[in-house]
């Protein structure tokens, strides 16, 4: 079964699969007040700006994070 965690703020919910995540550290390394492997809950959204976490999602090598926006209807990233 695979484990999937949401964190959302006001304007958006980013998406953790855990059986993707290689690792690699790039979320830590952008937005280290966001992304705290050491520490639970891991991601605390709400250390940074939407536009910011969008951003680094989209870096995450393994389409673990993925993101979606609260008001949009299809949910899609």
């Amino acid at each position: 079964m695979a484990k999937t965690k949401k964190y959302s703020n006001d304007e958006m919910t980013i998406v953790w699969e855990a059986d993707k995540c290689i690792h690699s550290g790039i979320c830590v390394k952008g937005l280290p007040d966001v992304f705290r492997p050491k520490v639970r809950p891991w991601l605390r959204i709400e250390a940074a700006s939407t536009d910011s976490l969008i951003n680094q999602v989209k870096q995450c090598p393994s389409g673990a994070l993925t993101y979606y926006m609260n008001d949009e209807d299809d949910n899609t990233s």
